[in-house]
């Protein structure tokens, strides 16, 4: 625990300080951060005997961010097709070489490029909407609130497991105070950003509230989804490179969801 509190404090401030900035700056960031999910991923598939082309998952990755940064949407269709054709060629190449698994990596390879690609770059472009810096310290606090509150509550008073095999820690108990505290969390940051930017903002306590309950609602399959990745190659994290949170992909489940699911629910509401 202490571990986890040292990390959290040391990466927060840099964290904040490039949504903040926003732009390329924040952009790069966040294909940094995906670049490292999508190689931890293929790691965790090569430790259960699948070969997915890491070249191809990571480089999928990047070419996301940078065209959600470039021109948002606009050149989506080209790398979407890019990559499936990359990923099919790569693979066919593998089997005649004697990949007998390889058109199970393939599926692999195009999954990991969509989930972590295809859905992590909405980090970038829910930044990109107007008011985009408020809309990302909403949307991602809600989210942290919702899983530190779900792991302390359940760690202390957790006894209805709520998906034992998926999860074994994770309690209803836990689950509940998570969305009871995610959704305190928005509609209290989003009051307070409210009173300083004042009442003419489209951002309320109400739809803070709502993209609170909303977010730590769902945003917990983020984490399950995960946890069957790795559980079923035996797999405790997907990496080391963050003391007591594990991998980066451990640490970017949950925000996966969150960033998806806040960009268009603030398209759709504001």
């Amino acid at each position: 625990m202490l571990k986890r509190t040292l990390v959290a404090l040391i990466l927060l401030p840099i964290g904040l300080a490039f949504i903040w900035l926003g732009g390329w700056a924040f952009a790069a960031l966040v294909i940094l951060i995906l670049g490292l999910a999508c190689w931890e991923y293929c790691q965790v598939f090569n430790t259960g005997g699948l070969k997915p082309a890491t070249i191809i998952v990571v480089g999928g990755a990047i070419l996301f961010g940078l065209g959600r940064q470039v021109n948002g949407f606009q050149s989506s269709p080209l790398i979407i097709s890019l990559i499936i054709l990359a990923a099919m060629a790569w693979h066919l190449l593998a089997y005649e070489r004697g990949e007998n698994q390889a058109g199970t990596e393939f599926g692999v390879t195009v999954g990991g490029a969509f989930y972590l690609g295809w859905i992590g770059a909405y980090l970038i472009s829910l930044r990109n909407l107007e008011d985009g810096l408020w809309w990302m310290l909403i949307v991602l606090p809600s989210a942290w609130l919702a899983d530190s509150a779900a792991y302390m509550v359940g760690s202390q008073i957790g006894r209805h497991k709520m998906a034992p095999r998926l999860s074994p820690k994770k309690s209803w108990e836990g689950y509940i105070a998570g969305v009871i505290f995610g959704t305190l969390g928005g509609a209290l940051i989003a009051a307070g950003i409210q009173a300083y930017l004042g009442t003419g903002t489209a951002i309320t306590p109400l739809l803070g509230a709502l993209l609170g309950l909303v977010l730590s609602t769902l945003t917990t399959l983020g984490d399950l989804g995960e946890s069957m990745i790795k559980r079923q190659f035996g797999v405790k994290d997907t990496g080391t490179l963050l003391p007591g949170h594990g991998g980066v992909f451990d640490r970017i489940d949950s925000w996966l969801w969150a960033a998806v699911l806040g960009y268009y629910l603030i398209s759709l509401l504001v």
